[in-house]
């Protein structure tokens, strides 16, 4: 499988971008962390070597910011990747790697070793980012359906939380990761989590896309010093199939995204990626195709989207959340949207 996974990446001409060119975002610590990433979320539908050969060829024409995390299952494959680029071609300073913390491991004991355990698969001593990958701990197994509920499943519950959350600093104090921070969080858990944290989160990662854009939530990390990182910033077309309901839209086929693709002469998706950065998130685009993940690339360092055409994709937004989360609720009778707090109030149990 990785030699299939190593010739298709060496099939397509190795055009390179000068990483310096990237736009960087600047962390409260100072930290300057690359406004476009690779995303390696592939596991419901390609295999780990694939995944990590997509992250070499990344890396080999200019990346330098890679998403990972443990339930992904492939991070011992990216971790062999990475160790040949470190052996070789690139320093470990010049890159930006993120880990996730599963739902599993938020047990107070779990959490460290958890972390230890993607640096050892990941072949690295220290991770730039490390993520709570959902603020609730129910745990499902891999490629379930969409209607699967843990026995044991709970609401978030903050006190629970901020159990985990200490663990996520001392992950800092013992210096196997340089920052921590939320993903899928909402405004009224991020309160509560700035109100009380020692160590603030430097990010959320979140789903962001021309017709998914939380004008209300991307304003908020932003003003408390979050940086926003966009997930399924192409509205994931290969989402899995568990995730799709008949009334999710595609930003990919929007007349104004499609308009704007056919002036620059590019994919619809590159219009979306261009806007992304431009607008102030980090979008990270999973693919293992060479052409795709170049064009990725070189949509941050070539024509920027104009004013104009920066407006009209903020009216496109149709409020189109297409990871729903429907496997974390914790009691029957429950639709997704009580996992989003969207009265304001975290959702009682």
């Amino acid at each position: 499988m990785r030699e299939r996974a190593e010739e298709h990446v060496s099939t397509f001409h190795q055009q390179t971008i000068d990483p310096s060119l990237v736009p960087k975002r600047i962390l409260y610590s100072g930290a300057e962390m690359p406004a476009i990433g690779l995303g390696t979320f592939g596991s419901d539908h390609v295999s780990a070597e694939e995944v990590a050969a997509a992250v070499e060829y990344a890396a080999r024409i200019g990346y330098r910011h890679f998403d990972c995390a443990a339930v992904y299952a492939n991070e011992p494959q990216i971790g062999m990747t990475l160790s040949r680029m470190l052996e070789s071609e690139i320093h470990r300073d010049q890159l930006w790697i993120t880990s996730k913390l599963w739902n599993d491991k938020h047990v107070e004991e779990q959490v460290i070793p958890a972390c230890r355990q993607s640096l050892a698969d990941l072949q690295l001593d220290y991770l730039d980012m490390y993520l709570v990958h959902w603020p609730f701990p129910n745990y499902h197994p891999p490629h379930c359906e969409v209607t699967s509920r843990s026995p044991h499943a709970k609401p978030y519950i903050h006190e629970d939380f901020m159990k985990t959350w200490r663990q996520m600093e001392k992950l800092v104090d013992l210096g196997l990761t340089r920052h921590i921070g939320t993903s899928n969080m909402t405004i009224p858990k991020l309160k509560r989590l700035l109100r009380d944290a020692r160590i603030p989160p430097a990010v959320n990662e979140m789903e962001l896309h021309p017709h998914f854009q939380q004008p209300e939530l991307f304003e908020f990390v932003r003003a408390n010093g979050i940086e926003p990182i966009g997930y399924s910033p192409i509205g994931s077309p290969a989402r899995p199939e568990r995730d799709r309901t008949t009334e999710d839209t595609t930003d990919l086929e929007d007349p104004v995204i499609i308009r704007i693709a056919q002036r620059l002469g590019v994919h619809p998706a590159v219009v979306c990626i261009k806007w992304a950065v431009q607008r102030g998130q980090t979008p990270i685009p999973f693919s293992i195709k060479p052409t795709n993940i170049l064009a990725n690339l070189q949509a941050v360092v070539s024509e920027p989207l104009t004013d104009d055409e920066m407006r009209e994709i903020a009216r496109i937004d149709r409020n189109c959340r297409l990871i729903k989360g429907q496997v974390f609720l914790w009691k029957e009778g429950q639709s997704w949207e009580d996992l989003w707090d969207l009265n304001g109030e975290i959702t009682p149990a």
